[in-house]
């Protein structure tokens, strides 16, 4: 097993990850960068190759600008490779590797899923309207890839299933079409994804999603499966009390590495297509904060209701804050808290500080 303290990259943690923050990281690189283009804002965007192999894998890391931990994994993936180790040899040997970490730099330094033209780079595969689509559908034209990995970040929302288990990292083989048929490129897909699913079940069991494969032909995945090479879609999603991710990213850096080592070992029909409609689909069960019994604190709420909470992220002095806001007033039944409150009696809450501040948000709401 891969002891990932060796590999994990320090100098950059936490969630606001922009071009500043990835530049010492360039500088350890033995392979020299390769400029594929400029964002809006003319911020050059950079990718780097790895490997010698003849089976080529193109990753890109935050297309959506707040997305950033499959980016810190990236360059753990990229301190493994440069080891000693013999199992990065291989990948190397076998593969190359063209990785962008940064698809949307604009977007980074100011915390946003779009970039500064308020475009989502995922819904514009199609139109190629803006400078970054542009480059990376130009670099994958030259570079003619036989695998995708487009990575990602998901809400703290989602579920594994129906169940009360965070969806901690999902996957997707996306659909070519509307009918979503399994085409060879997207049985490929789903094979990895089970190999993937197969190692993080180890780790951790039972919290493992599959993404919603509703097509959309202006969604990178789908464009690039529909012109046949299998493309996976990673999602970073919330492991327990980790909401800097850095628990989820030791489990992306798991994750690319093991499927480098299925292509690099041609172990791909080793897994079942069928294996892949087993990982349960997301369902947006979770709260950040699940609040039982608020009547307690305020005799305005119904007796029964609870009040769901989700943080939102903001962006103050370079740091990202959590901010609760009320999502939801009701019953909620079937839905869980990565957080729960019972409130019990007014005079004794004995809450910590972040909890008071949920609880004084309760107390001022007007239903």
């Amino acid at each position: 097993m891969l002891q990932y303290s060796l590999y994990k990259e320090k100098s950059i943690q936490g969630r606001y990850i922009n071009i500043e923050s990835i530049q010492s990281c360039f500088s350890k690189l033995s392979s020299p960068l390769i400029h594929i283009g400029d964002s809006v804002n003319g911020i050059k965007i950079n990718a780097f190759e790895m490997g010698t192999g003849k089976k080529k894998v193109l990753m890109w890391s935050q297309m959506h600008g707040n997305e950033s931990t499959t980016t810190k994994a990236v360059w753990d993936m990229v301190n493994f490779m440069q080891s000693e180790e013999a199992l990065a040899k291989t990948i190397l040997k076998e593969c190359t590797l063209m990785i962008i970490p940064m698809l949307n730099p604009d977007g980074a330094n100011v915390y946003t899923r779009e970039n500064i033209n308020k475009v989502d780079l995922n819904r514009d595969a199609k139109n190629l309207t803006q400078p970054e689509s542009i480059a990376l559908r130009k670099l994958f034209e030259s570079f003619q890839p036989d695998f995708c990995f487009n990575l990602h970040d998901q809400r703290t929302l989602f579920s594994a299933g129906k169940t009360d288990k965070p969806a901690t990292v999902s996957f997707l083989s996306p659909a070519s079409n509307q009918e979503r048929h399994i085409t060879p490129a997207r049985e490929v897909a789903m094979k990895l994804i089970v190999g993937m699913d197969s190692m993080l079940q180890k780790h951790i069991l039972g919290q493992v999603g599959r993404y919603d494969d509703g097509f959309n032909d202006n969604c990178i995945g789908d464009t690039l499966q529909m012109l046949g090479v299998p493309t996976i879609l990673f999602e970073s999603g919330h492991y327990p009390k980790d909401y800097e991710r850095e628990k989820t990213r030791e489990l992306i850096f798991l994750s690319i590495v093991e499927a480098l080592k299925i292509i690099a070992t041609d172990k791909i029909d080793d897994y079942k297509t069928g294996d892949y409609f087993s990982i349960p689909g997301n369902h947006k069960l979770f709260f950040d904060v699940l609040v039982k019994n608020p009547e307690v604190a305020n005799p305005e709420f119904d007796a029964g209701h609870s009040v769901g909470i989700r943080y939102k992220e903001v962006l103050k002095s370079d740091k990202i804050v959590f901010r609760p806001e009320i999502a939801e007033i009701g019953p909620l039944e079937g839905f869980y808290g990565h957080q729960t409150i019972e409130c019990v009696d007014t005079k004794d809450f004995g809450f910590a500080s972040s909890q008071n501040e949920i609880l004084d948000l309760i107390l001022k709401i007007n239903k």
